[in-house]
């Protein structure tokens, strides 16, 4: 079975994401804590709990989110892709604008992450 891929990032550096060939835009996946049935609703339910995300397309294995920073309404993009075969979720998050980002998208994922893995554990 062929997995599919995230978008891949750009040449700046406002992009995370667990399938990156670039080092500095690696980020590890989300490994899987349930049965792959019931991973994504968990991370969407997660998702949706959080302040300016808001969930816009959902797949069977993916979805993807928007967060709108509070001041300059600024959107990155949020991308989780559920690879069964490998027992992960691949994640990918971007800023939609802009060529640097501070980390804020690493920072986001590893909260995200955190979230998920004391909620599941």
């Amino acid at each position: 079975m062929t997995v599919r891929r995230l978008a891949s990032c750009p040449g700046s550096p406002n992009c995370v994401s667990s399938q990156a060939d670039r080092p500095a835009q690696r980020i590890q996946p989300f490994p899987l804590k349930v049965d792959a049935a019931r991973t994504l609703p968990a991370l969407r339910h997660l998702i949706e709990k959080l302040p300016g995300a808001r969930v816009v397309e959902t797949q069977p294995d993916y979805f993807r989110a928007e967060f709108s920073s509070r001041i300059l309404r600024f959107v990155d993009d949020v991308e989780f892709l559920l690879d069964p075969e490998a027992q992960v979720v691949h994640v990918r998050s971007a800023s939609r604008t802009g060529y640097w980002d501070f980390g804020a998208n690493r920072k986001r994922v590893e909260r995200i992450r955190q979230a998920y893995l004391s909620d599941h554990e």
